[in-house]
């Protein structure tokens, strides 16, 4: 049996693609520790398993898109693969967690084959002075990645990676500087202030390019050119190596519409050296 075709495998597919709740999250990971029974599980044995109520059970059945638990429990019977032939070993659910990454960078470096949107992202977002970069909550990281990147070859980059009632000021603050442009990375699960900030800053009268999980990610409506970059979710918190790589992607293309970008690059070498700023 390939690591594709094993009961966890079976079950990672299943999820993909549905927003789950952290309740939710904890069942789907129950059962793909549990892969191979949970076929055979009663929804109390699933809560059991899981340590959660069996209304919750319920509820994620309906969320995956059934009537109901029986439902999705006839639908893994139906779907369940032969047994593993002797000597082989099915990936345990880390290793399905790793596949499933690998496999959202396949799709990406599919839709990459059309460089279009993302080089017309990278001339936007050279072109804005300043240059706002807005991640909230679970998309913090990415944005910080992205704007210490940009800072060594961007002129003004402006970090928005925290909200409350100051982030509007901070918006309009780049606009009356000059800025055009405003990059979010959007990650599950999407706060209501990212949806909220993009609608403001696009009546600022900014473009707004976004990096989402999927492009049908409540930012969808609020953004000018979305780019998409799936997460996975076969642990407990969201893995994002295809947003991460994605925004590495945006980088390069903004660098190729920035003509100083490499002699920034080269200066902060120098700079660098003469500080003894790095371990060689």
């Amino acid at each position: 049996m390939s690591a594709t075709d094993s009961p966890a495998a079976r079950l990672q597919t299943l999820f993909e693609g549905h927003r789950l709740t952290p309740t939710q999250r904890r069942i789907a990971h129950s059962m793909v520790r549990r892969a191979a029974d949970v076929p055979f599980l009663s929804s109390v044995e699933l809560a059991e398993l899981a340590g959660v109520s069996q209304p919750s059970v319920t509820r994620f059945a309906v969320a995956l898109g059934f009537d109901g638990y029986p439902a999705l429990r006839r639908h893994l019977r139906e779907v369940a693969p032969a047994e593993a032939p002797t000597g082989t070993a099915p990936y345990n659910e880390y290793q399905q967690a790793v596949e499933a990454e690998i496999e959202n960078l396949r799709h990406l470096a599919e839709a990459l084959a059309d460089p279009g949107p993302v080089r017309e992202a990278g001339r936007l977002l050279a072109a804005s002075r300043p240059l706002p970069v807005l991640g909230l909550r679970a998309a913090a990281a990415q944005a910080y990645g992205f704007a210490y990147f940009a800072a060594k070859v961007h002129p003004d980059v402006r970090l928005l990676d925290e909200g409350g009632t100051m982030i509007h000021d901070r918006v309009d603050a780049a606009v009356r500087a000059g800025a055009t442009t405003l990059l979010c990375f959007a990650l599950p699960r999407h706060p209501r202030e990212v949806v909220d900030t993009l609608t403001y800053a696009k009546q600022a009268g900014l473009t707004v390019v976004t990096v989402a999980d999927s492009a049908f990610a409540p930012v969808a409506k609020v953004s000018d050119l979305l780019l998409p970059a799936a997460v996975g979710t076969g642990l407990a918190f969201d893995t994002a190596c295809a947003p991460m790589l994605l925004g590495r992607v945006l980088l390069e293309a903004m660098c190729d519409g920035l003509p100083d970008a490499q002699a920034r690059l080269e200066e902060f070498d120098v700079r660098a050296a003469r500080r003894g700023l790095f371990v060689e």
